[in-house]
């Protein structure tokens, strides 16, 4: 996927080269009950990190720790080699929470606007936003009267006012159109170019396509922390669609439109093709069957 060019004005002030994310050992949660418990892990280099984990594995807990909302039991945050508990730490970064945060009672307009004012945005900033996002047409409208993709959309376009060195997106895409969805991950894959971004999502096939590092964690601990490539599934297994039916594939099951056969690996993809093709097998479509960012959660 290509990211999509940011407009001008986006990219003042330039990325800090100090601009870093740092945990040791930290625990955190929610009065005497721990949710997170032993993280440690450093980011500095600028791209999407995708924070992955079941249902209460910790993912808000740890962004809400990393942006100085909890603070940690035990253990300790840095931005930028600053405790995230001083005013210099979190300017360095914005922080999409999972909850739209927006008053039913604001026109979008009124909202954008107040958000410009905490992070410093002035009129050009506003305008530029309602257009990158296409929000002018429902800029005089209240957020109650906006369906949940449109909520969502309003509340992505605080993080587009003013730019930050570091980003922490909770869900960005949940609840919005695959179009919008699309946009939207277009936009943070062009922040990533020069900026650290930290992206949940639930869903394993997003964060496979945009991620450049997997952060994973399951039962409010580390599970894994690296790059996602070399993460590989237990089972590699192939999906083929063909032009039409053909006895050679006759004992291969099927899932859809698509016949399986394991593979050891990638590498013996061409192979089995060839075959096929050699028994006269017409190949629309060959594809990756199982996401190696599943076997996490097994």
């Amino acid at each position: 996927m290509e990211s999509q060019a940011l407009p001008p004005g986006i990219r003042d002030p330039l990325p800090d080269p100090e601009a870093s994310v740092r945990c040791r050992d930290v625990a955190s949660g929610y009065f005497q009950r721990r949710v997170l418990d032993g993280i440690s892990f450093e980011i500095r280099e600028p791209a999407i990190y995708v924070v992955l984990g079941p249902n209460g594995s910790g993912k808000t807990t740890l962004f809400r720790t990393l942006a100085g909302i909890l603070r940690p039991k035990a253990g300790s945050v840095e931005i930028g080699g600053i405790p995230v508990d001083r005013l210099e730490a979190r300017r360095r970064l914005h922080y999409l929470t999972h909850i739209d945060g927006i008053p039913d009672g604001l026109r979008v307009e009124e909202a954008l606007r107040f958000w410009g004012r905490v992070v410093g945005a002035g009129e050009p900033d506003l305008e530029r936003v309602l257009d990158l996002l296409g929000l002018r047409e429902l800029r005089g409208k209240y957020f109650s009267q906006l369906s949940q993709g449109q909520k969502k959309r309003v509340s992505v376009a605080r993080i587009f006012l003013r730019e930050r060195q570091i980003y922490l997106l909770d869900e960005p895409t949940a609840n919005l159109d695959p179009k919008m969805a699309t946009e939207i991950r277009n936009l943070v894959l062009g922040l990533s170019e020069d900026r650290i971004v930290l992206y949940s999502s639930h869903n394993l096939f997003e964060a496979r396509e945009i991620g450049r590092y997997v952060l994973a964690l399951k039962d409010g601990r580390l599970a894994y922390f690296g790059p996602l490539g070399e993460l590989r599934p237990s089972r590699y297994v192939l999906g083929i669609r063909v032009e039409e039916p053909n006895p050679a594939l006759s004992g291969l099951p099927k899932e859809g439109d698509y016949f399986l056969q394991e593979l050891a690996g990638p590498e013996e993809v061409p192979k089995f093709v060839n075959e096929l093709v050699a028994k006269g097998v017409r190949i629309r479509e060959v594809k990756e069957m199982r996401n190696p960012l599943e076997d996490l959660f097994t």
